[in-house]
């Protein structure tokens, strides 16, 4: 009679190393794929934001009067601006709304602008046109120009 052979079961200790140092290559890569996600998601908010603020500034310069209403040139201060280049050298470390009042949360950007005065239009005298100029910056993200033009016309 033959003796019954035995079934061995189980996994030795080199398979089980092996296992997990597969399993950890594995987990790795997909969260290094993960933080990569997180870090871009980011940094679209950071530019969008940075977008918007120099949207909202444009848009507020754009809307002021081409030529000093009152005939005083140079306000000191923004809530005071009453014309298109009074706003020309404007620096703001963080942004901050029309009236000056700083934006929570946003105050690690900085917004500077700038009016030039010969700015050249086809068919517009270049006296009677403004390239305005709004910097956003926050670094290391985002440095973003935005540009529009307010004529007389």
């Amino acid at each position: 009679m033959i003796p019954p052979i035995k079934i061995q079961a189980g996994m030795t200790l080199i398979e089980v190393v092996v296992s997990i140092v597969i399993i950890a290559i594995a987990v790795s890569s997909v969260l290094g794929l993960l933080t990569a996600n997180v870090q871009r998601s980011a940094d679209a908010m950071v530019v969008n934001q940075g977008i918007t603020i120099a949207t909202a500034y444009l848009e507020e310069i754009s809307l002021k009067p081409f030529s000093d209403p009152d005939g005083v040139d140079g306000e000191a201060a923004r809530i005071n601006f009453d014309d298109v280049d009074d706003y020309d050298g404007l620096f703001d470390s963080g942004a901050v709304d029309q009236f000056g009042n700083a934006i929570s949360s946003l105050d690690d950007y900085t917004v500077s602008v700038a009016v030039n005065s010969s700015a050249a239009l086809p068919g517009v005298a270049s006296a009677d046109a403004y390239r305005i100029d709004v910097r956003v910056q926050f670094a290391p993200y985002v440095d973003y120009t935005l540009s529009g033009y307010r004529t007389r016309l």
